[in-house]
């Protein structure tokens, strides 16, 4: 939204304009919310067609605020992909519910995600509580139905239909595209009269460092088990381009241990040349053309308790204010 107060305008002698206010209205802002796994980062790569969230098995994959730009022949919408909400155990946890809360604050319509074939428990009621405190359309989005009959389907629908009534609820699946078209324009029935804000070729404003940085985190989080998922963060040292040559990007994978610098190197190096190469296929896909990746280990001690270092590594300063 776009808000203009008291403008004058004057040409040579002339006064053009006097005292006018108006607002434009942007593109909608459509949060994604739901519980760790519920499929937010699927589903927004899905409606946009091509992948600018990371996903994996673990918990708290996404970190940050994600804006995804939908763009077709008759309407703009900015999907936000937010961190999944939990019950913080360090500062980077109070960060991310923090982002979470803002992100559904900024939003116009809210996407609530569930996992079909999960038991409801507390996380999910907690959700509620926040969906009935919001003013604006909110969905359900029961995902990952190709993994249930269509009778648990109907529990399911029936079981959240008499906690909160949904403007709308849409059985998907995000993984196998089922659905989802059905869902994009039902929600446009929900849009308010707007203009472009972005190209038709943008699907996201973050930074492309950003988008590589959580491409790399992918791999390591694909790729590694136990405590390391959740201890590392990447950071984009350097991005350049020589005329004639590839795309150099070097970057800093940041752990807590030193007995976790040498799991992600691995023996020999290969599990960080085998992070350094499906990340790079997937860097090359989104900036279409080929990159030389160049990947380095560094131990910070405790780095996720720890405000100023969370800031370094390129969260946001403001949610710490």
């Amino acid at each position: 939204m776009i808000r203009i107060e008291n403008l004058s305008v004057s040409y040579k002698e002339t006064l053009a304009l006097k005292d006018i206010s108006l607002v434009l209205q942007g593109p909608t802002i459509t949060g994604i919310i739901g519980p760790n796994g519920a499929g937010k980062s699927t589903l927004l790569n899905n409606i946009l067609k091509q992948k600018i969230a990371i996903m994996s098995d673990k918990p708290q994959t996404t970190r940050n605020i994600i804006n995804g730009v939908y763009t077709d022949s008759d309407s703009q919408i900015v999907f936000i992909d937010t961190p999944g909400i939990h019950k913080p155990k360090h500062k980077l946890g109070d960060y991310m519910m923090k982002l979470a809360s803002s992100a559904i604050q900024e939003s116009e319509i809210v996407y609530l995600i569930i996992n079909a074939s999960e038991k409801f428990g507390p996380g999910d009621q907690h959700l509620i509580n926040i969906v009935k405190e919001l003013k604006v359309p909110t969905f359900l989005l029961i995902n990952k139905i190709d993994l249930i009959t269509p009778e648990k389907l109907l529990e399911i629908i029936t079981f959240y239909n008499e906690l909160y009534d949904f403007v709308e609820i849409v059985p998907i699946s995000a993984l196998k595209s089922i659905n989802v078209d059905n869902l994009l324009s039902t929600t446009k029935k929900y849009l308010q009269p707007s203009f472009k804000m972005y190209p038709d070729d943008v699907i996201t404003d973050s930074p492309e460092y950003f988008v590589i940085s959580e491409f790399i985190r992918e791999k390591v989080l694909q790729l590694t088990d136990q405590e390391i998922p959740h201890s590392i963060a990447v950071v984009i040292d350097r991005i350049e381009k020589q005329e004639g040559k590839k795309k150099n990007i070097i970057a800093t994978i940041v752990v807590e241990r030193k007995s976790q610098k040498g799991m992600i190197i691995g023996k020999q190096g290969k599990m960080i040349k085998e992070i350094g190469s499906r990340a790079r296929r997937d860097i090359e896909v989104l900036l279409g053309e080929k990159v030389f990746l160049e990947l380095c280990v560094k131990v910070i001690d405790n780095w996720r308790s720890k405000p100023n270092q969370i800031r370094d590594l390129s969260y946001r300063d403001d949610v710490f204010e």
